[in-house]
């Protein structure tokens, strides 16, 4: 490591998160947060009447209602190209970024480009993935990340519900997904499903196979079930990967398949199904699964119907460092045009029983991505720490380098944990609470639409 400290993570959490988080916040704790001239809302077409629209923030500083005619944003007092805003998504200002020393000089120049208001650019993004200056660049990535969030972390009280792993698709780094007659095949029951569906969860998550013989309207009845159970709870559900497949299977176009998702109650589209934006990836991994333009299509229809969703990058198998920065600079492009990115979640990929790679990336890969993606997506509301595929001590330290999102607490998840994830399948809501506390941060409990529900105070 070129003489960096060793940075210890353990999965407990306790004092080297707090020795790690202190020195990675350390030059940060001053950064003023700023947004001027955010405005402007999303199309309301389609939206739930019965829920507010979110903005993209909700703490000191976070733009609120970032949508079309977004105005400029100042950084350090001044204007520039590189700060307007096209259609959302604001960038946010450092009024009084901080001095931070680092022996890597394509680091600094990251950073002066940053203190500049100047957009990151590919070579940029991989001075960042490829520094041995961890802290320095955990730094950068805190202050910006303190700009737009300040010392707040959002949480949902949730449940991932997973229906099936039957699937069409034969992906090569999926331990998940099951062929009818393989011994770890399953479909749930409808009364499987509602059983899981408990009064305190604000958001239910739906992902799972393209089930070989499910018609669109059984995944339709999933979410009329459960909102005829639960009626306040909010449905994030369906990957780009499955509303794509709906389109197919129904035989009609994907507005008409979003119509329809939100007559049943969608509320959200998660961001999953993007792996890694890279036709070469693609061939080698998951050659039957949609790509790039095909996913990016999916949320740029989205986006337009009023429906906000998220986005992610799988990293830590085949893909090279210019592909996970190309990766963000295509999300980027789309959330200039749309403002419709509510978080980015960087999942680090579980090996599993694949033989795709070894093991899984370090935790020290894991905070660079973090990082540099809160640097790179200067657009993006949230980037989240993704416990369940971090580990829970990885995930508290990765709040300290840029990560503004602990995602919830989960219930069951099984997609990572068949791929032999080392997390727990779950944790309450107390314990998400103490993980973020412990990181020296404020629990924000939030619902699918990041609208602010509650302030955790000590």
């Amino acid at each position: 490591m070129g003489g960096v400290p060793d940075l210890e993570v353990t999965g407990g959490g306790g004092g080297a998160v707090r020795a790690a988080a202190a020195a990675a916040a350390g030059a940060a704790a001053d950064v003023a947060a700023a947004v001027r001239g955010a405005s402007g809302v999303l199309p309301t077409a389609y939206v739930r009447s019965d829920i507010t629209p979110s903005g993209v923030g909700t703490g000191d500083g976070a733009a609120k209602g970032v949508g079309d005619g977004a105005a400029s944003v100042a950084v350090n007092g001044a204007t520039s190209a590189a700060t307007s805003v096209a259609a959302g998504g604001a960038r946010v200002a450092l009024d009084a970024a901080p001095e931070i020393a680092t022996r890597d000089s394509r680091l600094a120049a990251v950073w002066a480009k940053i203190r500049a208001g100047r957009r990151l650019d590919l070579a940029d993004g991989l001075a960042c993935l490829e520094s041995h200056d961890l802290l320095a660049l955990g730094r950068m990535a805190d202050a910006v990340n303190r700009a737009r969030n300040g010392d707040r972390v959002m949480f949902v009280v949730n449940r991932q519900l997973n229906p099936t792993n039957l699937c069409i698709l034969d992906c090569k780094f999926c331990d998940f997904a099951a062929r009818k007659g393989d011994a770890h095949a399953y479909e749930m029951s409808m009364d499987e499903m509602l059983a899981r569906i408990t009064p305190d969860l604000r958001e239910v998550h739906i992902v799972g196979g393209l089930h070989p013989t499910w018609r669109f309207d059984d995944y339709l009845a999933i979410m009329n079930a459960i909102k005829a159970k639960s009626p306040a709870i909010q449905i994030k559900a369906w990957t780009a990967v499955e509303v794509d497949w709906f389109a197919r299977i129904a035989r009609t176009s994907i507005e008409s398949v979003l119509e329809r998702l939100v007559e049943a109650g969608l509320d959200t589209l998660p961001g999953g199904g993007a792996e890694v934006f890279s036709d070469r990836v693609q061939e080698i991994l998951f050659k039957p699964k949609i790509g790039a333009d095909r996913w990016l299509e999916v949320h740029q229809i989205a986006h337009r119907m009023g429906i906000r969703s998220n986005a992610t990058l799988l990293y830590g198998h085949v893909e090279t460092y210019e592909e996970r920065v190309v990766h963000m600079m295509r999300l980027r492009d789309l959330q200039d045009e749309t403002g419709g990115f509510l978080a980015f979640i960087p999942l680090a990929f579980q090996p599993g029983n694949t033989g795709i790679v070894e093991r899984q990336a370090s935790s020290i890969e894991d905070l660079r991505t973090v990082a540099t993606s809160r640097l790179v997506l200067d657009n993006f509301p949230h980037v989240k720490s993704y416990w369940v595929m971090l580990g829970e001590g990885t995930a508290q330290v990765a709040l300290h380098f840029g990560a503004s999102d602990l995602d919830g607490t989960i219930g069951e998840e099984r997609i990572a944990h068949y791929a032999l994830a080392g997390s727990a399948l779950g944790h309450a809501k107390e314990e998400i609470v103490r993980m973020i506390r412990e990181a020296g941060k404020v629990p924000v409990e939030r619902d699918a639409r990041y609208n602010e529900v509650g302030v955790e105070i000590a």
